[in-house]
């Protein structure tokens, strides 16, 4: 759907649609038309591409509908206002769930409109069904307790090399339907239900268990495991992580164990208590999101940190977007002053790749590298990436 105030403009927009293959298109003369025609639809369509200065109901407002009903699967931001606005209306897509392909500069042009449209494929491999996040807090827990929440793998791939070095583990609900849930409909229910720490070690045990096997396979590789913030009020966690890692054969300094900015702190003392003895067993700790919270600075000061994880908001289209490259830029000059390692987030593209080694970056993870997958699946991942498809 193509949303523009301008009626040569969207005309302009329509035909370039069609000469790339789009069979059916819709279109909006406003904000307030182009939600009138979406909510008439059997089904949301695939892309809006949404003009953001219109009369009326402007476009980030309409995006902001669009996002909250559900009226579209993807949207493109089309305008030629100021860059820092535009990453900022993206942002906010972000944040209310929508997928967001990317900003598009006026004029359009063919070029302009086949490149962000690729990209709709390429991030479409763990689409939701909407009926798959349909589920009872009871079906959550017993599904916990049960070992239906597993571990799936996104491989981290040296810049230099290109080499596989590790991967991170990410939770998934398996259902027995055969659908798969993804973290951010189900872990905001078990942190409420106080079982947050328990889906912690579950991910941390099973990724030990095929962490074990691979290097057996002759595959050593790094894990990545998220820690839930209720692990920073609980004195013995670093005890049973430990055991956990031990148990499997392993050492502490296999893993690496993810915190996001807001994670730390609730209890000052017990939670840097906590941390300062994760690292003194051996285990690395990374700071997640890196720049998305408001308290980076003081928790590099304050934590013992071993790696940075640049959050994937700055590093998709860093090289397109000067603001998102100054952040990029930033990131990686101060890791290096506090001799960090640095692994960037949201690597989609050769051009985000290309501008990563450049900055000096040291570890990329992303959609280009491959997707989550399955521990089974692992070993054929890494293989497609060493050998990619002409």
């Amino acid at each position: 759907m193509v949303i523009e105030d301008h009626g040569f403009q969207r005309r302009i927009a329509l035909r370039l649609l069609a000469e790339l293959g789009i069979e059916r298109t819709l279109e909006g003369a406003d904000g307030l038309n182009a939600l009138d025609v979406l909510r008439r639809q059997p089904s949301p369509p695939d892309v809006v591409l949404v003009d953001l200065d219109m009369p009326g109901m402007d476009g980030i407002e309409c995006i902001g509908q669009i996002a909250q009903e559900r009226l579209a699967r993807a949207v493109v931001v089309v305008s030629a206002l100021d860059p820092a606005l535009l990453n900022t209306v993206q942002t906010m897509a972000r944040a209310y769930g929508l997928r967001v392909l990317g900003s598009v500069e006026k004029p359009l042009t063919r070029n302009k409109l086949q490149e962000v449209l690729a990209r709709f494929g390429d991030h479409a491999g763990e689409a939701l069904d909407e009926a798959a996040s349909e589920f009872g807090v009871p079906a959550l827990l017993a599904a916990l307790e049960q070992g239906e929440i597993v571990p799936w793998f996104q491989p981290q791939a040296e810049l230099g090399n290109g080499k596989i070095v590790g991967v991170e583990a990410l939770a998934r609900w398996e259902r027995s339907d055969g659908s798969v849930v993804r973290p951010l409909q189900f872990v905001p229910l078990l942190e409420r239900e106080g079982r947050a720490q328990a889906l912690t070690e579950r991910m941390l045990d099973e990724g030990c268990r095929w962490l074990r096997q691979w290097n057996r396979d002759g595959m050593r590789l790094a894990l990545s495991v998220n820690v839930s913030p209720l692990a920073l009020a609980d004195a013995q966690a670093a005890d049973r992580y430990q055991a956990i890692v031990e148990n499997h054969g392993l050492r502490p300094d296999d893993v690496v164990l993810e915190l996001t900015e807001s994670s730390v702190m609730a209890d000052a003392a017990c939670g840097l208590s906590v941390l300062a003895r994760l690292r003194l067993k051996g285990f690395g700790l990374s700071i997640d999101d890196f720049g998305t919270g408001y308290s980076s600075l003081a928790q590099l000061a304050q934590v013992p940190f071993s790696e940075l994880k640049i959050d994937k908001e700055f590093v998709c289209g860093a090289h397109l977007h000067s603001r998102k490259r100054a952040m990029v830029e930033a990131s990686l000059d101060l890791a290096r002053k506090l001799r960090l390692t640095t692994v960037a987030e949201g690597v989609e593209t050769a051009e985000d790749w290309q501008l990563l080694a450049e900055l000096g970056c040291e570890v990329a993870q992303g959609w280009l590298i491959g997707r989550p997958v399955p521990g089974s699946e692992l070993p054929a991942a890494i293989a497609r990436w060493r050998r990619p498809v002409p």
